[in-house]
């Protein structure tokens, strides 16, 4: 993979003699910790271009990307290639995702899948480019890390990510995966959705009530943090969450390894800052996630802002979810929340549901919400086990029309509005076959 990088630099760096560069990368925190990664590595290396951030892509803005411009996708575009075929100019794809289609002539691709390399997320590849490109890249490394959460990819530190967590001088320690380990801990247990623990996520007086049991005391008037804990307290901590039934996925990943970098000269949960980025593009402010990962001290403050309403809202559509009727089935449950969700947070809602002890294993979990006139789709699987959600989509969407992206546990797609009802029950007869509609 690192030699398509050299080649793909070599040929970006020609082409932008005569032509302007646009970046075109995705809304989440793999995606905005990409964009941060190559648009500073671009800007030292003193090219031009413009950057956008999307939720997705659509046929019409694929074909609404100027012909005369340099294109480079970031943690996008795999699934798009049938479209990006027909654009009469350069297109360079830096992603991870599935591909499925025939690789067009005018596209350029960096993909582990495709070079059989060790499973990276964007940002990490966006990084190998950067520091490809100069040395002095390193300091990015950071961001690299923050991407590498995002996407989940910390489960699993391979020679990659050991060499960039090396260059970002992170700090590595053992303890219990709620985040942030950094901040008191009656809020990160309020706020925690992996694990999600029933009672007391989204709760107050239900964490007033664990942290009881597990006879944990304020400490001058505030709650300790997780990394403040000492080995007896945490250890009665962990029983307390045991006792209220977490699923055995959330409870077999209950301890781990906590990355804490320097971010804005302060030591920060690496799996805090992660969840503030998404938070933003979620709450339909990526600009400012960007501006947060480029170091910017008013973003910064924006930032914070957005992602106290944004837990609110999450806690408020958990709580939706837990009241709101469902379409169920054997092995399947569909939450169609329409209005009541944002488009924009629907997948997280789906990915904590996904982690709820309430559906056993193998689940599938489908979450649909308004857009204007388009109704986003997200799809997981209970357990990471089982059929492929992606696959299953693809089914369900074919006879309508949609775009379906995402991996084989986790996947999303985006309908027209006025499919609602003929997409639910297409839906229906793929994941139960032999339902009679």
């Amino acid at each position: 993979m690192l030699i398509k990088i050299k080649e793909a630099i070599a040929s970006i760096s020609e082409l932008s003699k005569t032509k302007k560069i646009k970046i075109i990368s995705h809304y989440d925190t793999d995606g905005i910790t990409s964009a941060a990664i190559l648009s500073r590595a671009l800007q030292r290396a003193g090219k031009k271009f413009s950057l956008e951030i999307v939720k997705g892509l659509e046929e019409d803005y694929i074909k609404s990307l100027p012909n005369d411009e340099v294109l480079i996708f970031l943690d996008l575009a795999s699934g798009s290639l049938d479209y990006l075929k027909n654009k009469k100019t350069e297109i360079f794809i830096l992603d991870h995702h599935e591909i499925v289609q025939q690789i067009p002539n005018n596209v350029f691709i960096i993909n582990p899948l495709l070079q059989s390399y060790e499973p990276i997320s964007g940002a990490a590849i966006a990084y190998l480019f950067a520091k490809e490109l100069s040395s002095k890249n390193k300091d990015l490394s950071s961001l690299a890390l923050i991407g590498m959460v995002g996407d989940s990819f910390e489960k699993n530190i391979n020679k990659v990510y050991d060499e960039i967590l090396k260059d970002a001088d992170a700090t590595i320690k053992k303890g219990l995966l709620i985040y942030p380990s950094t901040r008191p801990l009656d809020k990160a247990l309020e706020y925690s959705s992996s694990p999600f623990i029933p009672g007391v996520t989204g709760s107050y007086k239900g964490v007033i009530e664990l942290l009881k049991d597990a006879c944990i005391q304020k400490d001058n008037d505030r709650f300790k943090s997780i990394c403040e804990l000492t080995e007896v307290e945490m250890s009665k901590l962990i029983t307390a969450i045991m006792l209220r039934k977490i699923s055995e996925e959330d409870a077999a990943h209950l301890i781990g390894n906590i990355y804490q970098i320097k971010f804005f000269n302060k030591l920060e949960d690496v799996r805090e800052l992660s969840a503030l980025i998404n938070a933003c593009s979620r709450m339909d402010f990526p600009h400012v996630s960007l501006g947060f990962c480029m170091g910017n001290k008013t973003f910064k403050e924006q930032a914070e802002k957005i992602y106290i309403e944004y837990k609110q809202n999450l806690v408020s559509a958990l709580r939706y979810v837990s009241e709101s009727e469902k379409i169920t089935g054997k092995n399947y449950a569909i939450i169609n929340a329409k209005n009541n969700i944002k488009d924009t947070i629907i997948g997280t809602v789906a990915s904590i549901i996904s982690y709820s002890p309430v559906y056993e294993k193998g689940t599938i979990i489908v979450a649909l919400a308004y857009n204007e006139d388009k109704i986003k789709v997200s799809a997981r699987i209970k357990g990471k086990e089982g059929r492929n959600v992606r696959d299953i989509l693809h089914q369900a969407v074919i006879p309508i029309g949609g775009e379906v992206g995402g991996h084989p546990e986790a996947a999303g797609c985006l309908i027209s509005k006025d499919k609602e009802s003929i997409f639910i029950e297409l839906l229906k007869k793929v994941l139960e076959p032999e339902l009679k509609l």
